[in-house]
Formats: structure tokens, C-alpha cells, sequence
């Protein structure tokens, strides 16, 4: 009996080793092309999109905007302030409501996203997608996106406003010189 449990342990130390040998290429590290260079990978993960810069830290200039001061996002949250939202997330640039429906259109429901391509007060640095859901008296909804007016009058509002808090701003600033 003793000769047999001493086989098993050769056989099954014999598979694993096999197993563990055949994973050869889990043990081995990546190789990545990342520099080595701080400043180097900084730019690097800052042009593919993967990190925020605060500037030269150098020369104590700064290039990152809080959202306070983003007339486009604070434009949009005024404008948005109707609907319920589900997602706000200032550094990657998305606006998500919650599903909205008025008084009028009960079986039917909006959701609004808001993309922000960039910071710049034009119609191109927007992107709005508008979803329906439709449900039937048996509780049978159907989602789709949609191309509506909806769209069109939200980038409008979103810029004629952001336009007048830039201008605002920009007012305020000259007061205080």
C-alpha cells in the first residue's frame, strides 16, 4: 500500500511540474515600450489619454481647468437641471441622466448623454445622444437611440449659455484689475 501511495506522489508531482512548465509564458514579465523617463511617459499617457496634466510644475504655470471654471460643463449642469442624473464625471467628460419622462408621456422615456470632445465653446466640442424607451400597457419597453430635436436644442441652450458665462466671466475678472 505504502508503494502505491509513493507512486502517486511521483505521478501527480511529475503532472504538476509538466502543468507548470507548460505555463512558461505566465512567469515571464512583459516587456512594455514604455520610457523610462518620468516626463517622457508622462507625456506619453497624456497624448494615448490615460492621465490629466496640472502643468509644468516648474515654471508653476498650470493647464488643468476645474469644472467650476468650465463654462461648458457648468452650462450644461444648468441646463441639465431638470432630469435626474445618474453619471457626472467632470474628468472623463460625460454627462448621463437618469430616465426622464413628463407628466403627458408616461409610457415613454428619455435618457440623455453628453459627451465633451473639448472644452471650447463651438458645436463640435459636444456630442448629445438621446435615448427612448417606449413600454406598452404589459410592462414590454423597447430602447433605442434617437436623432431628435431634443439633440439639436440642448447643444443650442448649452452653448448660448456657456457663451454668456464666458462672457460673464471675463467681466468679473476685468472688475477685479
Amino acid at each position: 500500500m505504502h508503494f502505491f501511495f509513493k507512486k502517486f506522489f511521483y505521478i501527480l508531482l511529475l503532472l504538476s511540474f509538466i502543468t507548470l512548465v507548460s505555463c512558461g509564458d505566465a512567469f515571464k514579465r512583459k516587456k512594455t515600450d514604455a520610457p523610462v523617463n518620468s516626463m517622457e511617459r508622462a507625456k506619453r499617457n497624456i497624448k494615448e489619454g490615460r492621465g490629466a496634466s496640472i502643468g509644468g510644475l516648474l515654471n508653476r504655470s498650470t493647464t488643468y481647468q476645474f469644472s467650476s471654471s468650465n463654462p461648458m460643463w457648468r452650462s450644461t449642469l444648468e441646463i441639465l437641471d431638470f432630469i435626474p442624473l445618474t453619471t457626472v464625471d467632470y474628468s472623463g467628460g460625460v454627462i448621463i441622466s437618469d430616465w426622464y419622462s413628463d407628466s403627458s408621456t408616461r409610457n415613454d422615456q428619455i435618457k440623455v448623454t453628453v459627451q465633451f470632445l473639448s472644452n471650447e465653446i463651438k458645436s463640435n466640442s459636444l456630442k448629445i445622444i438621446v435615448h427612448k424607451k417606449s413600454c406598452d400597457n404589459k410592462g414590454i419597453c423597447v430602447t433605442k437611440k434617437i436623432k431628435s430635436k431634443i439633440e439639436e436644442e440642448l447643444q443650442r441652450a448649452i452653448l448660448v449659455n456657456a457663451a454668456k458665462m464666458k462672457t460673464a466671466d471675463k467681466n468679473k475678472k476685468l472688475k477685479k484689475k
